[in-house]
């Protein structure tokens, strides 16, 4: 994987461009054009808009040579990987992309952390990335989408937008396993536990959107077991805060669905994997039956993961690499609880295939309607292949 990566994982524009332009109402209702022209030779889009959902046609090709192009949203969000035309062809493509700002009122903000400051899940505007060194973008039109399904993602690094590549977390890559009829709203962040996201208000944010008929995938653990306290524990604070979550979500008409938290790969000298989740993962499921919940179980599948890859393999789906594997990286990186990109999908085809397990209406819009998967038999890493963002940063530990 790792020659793979040093020779696919690249940046796309050698100039890094902005164009910002601003929704009026004298512009067909808050509606949006692009031509080839004015799109030549940008790698990024930023459009000020109100919050909400937008529908995105994007026409992808190059009348004089073929093209290579993955699109991302907001702060690393995938919604098109890897999409290769022919010199001539074109193709067509939608998608719908959830944007947001810090504010619940004019008063009262999302309490972000210092590292968020910058990140663009929390501007004014609406922001695309086109990467690839043959990226070719044709025409984009953007319009609000007021009907379509919001996904509300509450949790932490392991769910979270992640910009910092070379890690990467499921919450960013399953946008691109939806069609246009799905939007996701990712609001998880790094080290955030079950009772501190509500804290910071990042659900009280979300419920001001939310709607009869959308969702809230939840998926804690990894911090929460990590406080100490009276109260504190898989079946004091933990579930009780995952309870806030149903129960708000089923007053505003929503569907919350638990996960259980991701593995840590954790290997001992005979090959086995060391639980470290103690009493939460059962704690999840415990709850979710008794509140009639659907339930994920992402320890196991994650488990299974690192069983099908193997103990030296298994690094391949988290960051392990040498220094130098990418640029600016100067020290060796190994991150035995945080995916990189090839590690994201596998988790994010996991909770697609348990989605379609517990008979969820949502996957009647997945792109690809006979998606199969088993982490038993997961995706080759070696034949994994990703493109760094036009705005590549490396990452920090967690």
């Amino acid at each position: 994987m790792r020659s793979l990566l040093t020779s696919t994982l690249k940046t796309s524009f050698t100039a890094f461009l902005v164009f910002v332009g601003v929704f009026t109402h004298a512009q067909s209702g808050y509606s949006f054009k692009f031509n080839e022209q004015e799109l030549r030779n940008k790698s990024n889009l930023a459009i000020e808009v109100p919050d909400g959902n937008y529908i995105v046609k994007i026409k992808l090709g190059n009348t004089d040579r073929s093209t290579l192009t993955t699109v991302r949203a907001e702060s690393s969000r995938l919604l098109l990987n890897n999409i290769v035309t022919q010199k001539g062809e074109f193709k067509t493509f939608k998608f719908t992309v959830n944007k947001r700002d810090k504010f619940i009122t004019p008063d009262e903000t999302v309490q972000l952390k210092t590292r968020e400051l910058d990140k663009k899940n929390w501007d004014k505007y609406l922001s695309l990335a086109f990467d690839g060194e043959q990226a070719g973008v044709h025409s984009i039109e953007i319009k609000p989408n007021k009907k379509a399904i919001t996904v509300f993602l509450c949790g932490n690094s392991t769910v979270v937008d992640q910009d910092s590549e070379p890690w990467a977390a499921w919450g960013q890559v399953i946008p691109a396993f939806f069609n246009e009829k799905v939007s996701f709203a990712n609001y998880a962040e790094s080290g955030e536990s079950s009772n501190t996201f509500l804290n910071a208000k990042r659900f009280e944010k979300a419920l001001t959107f939310m709607k009869k008929g959308d969702y809230v995938f939840i998926e804690f653990g990894h911090n929460d077991e990590k406080q100490k306290g009276e109260d504190k524990g898989a079946y004091k604070h933990f579930t009780k805060s995952l309870k806030v979550y149903i129960d708000e979500a089923r007053k505003k008409g929503a569907y919350p669905i638990l996960l259980t938290p991701t593995q840590r790969r954790h290997f001992n000298v005979s090959g086995k994997i060391i639980e470290t989740h103690g009493d939460f993962p059962q704690a999840v499921k415990d709850l979710a039956a008794k509140e009639n919940v659907p339930v994920i179980d992402l320890t196991t599948l994650t488990t299974e993961l690192y069983y099908a890859l193997g103990v030296e393999g298994s690094k391949k789906a988290l960051v392990h690499y040498p220094a130098n594997t990418f640029p600016g990286q100067d020290e060796d990186l190994a991150d035995n609880t945080h995916f990189n990109s090839y590690g994201a999908v596998q988790v994010a085809k996991c909770i697609i295939q348990g989605l379609i397990d517990n008979q969820i209406p949502l996957t009647k819009h997945l792109r690809d309607r006979k998606f199969d998967y088993s982490p038993i038999h997961p995706d080759d890493p070696d034949t994994f292949q990703w493109i760094l963002s036009a705005d590549y940063k490396i990452g920090e530990a967690f």
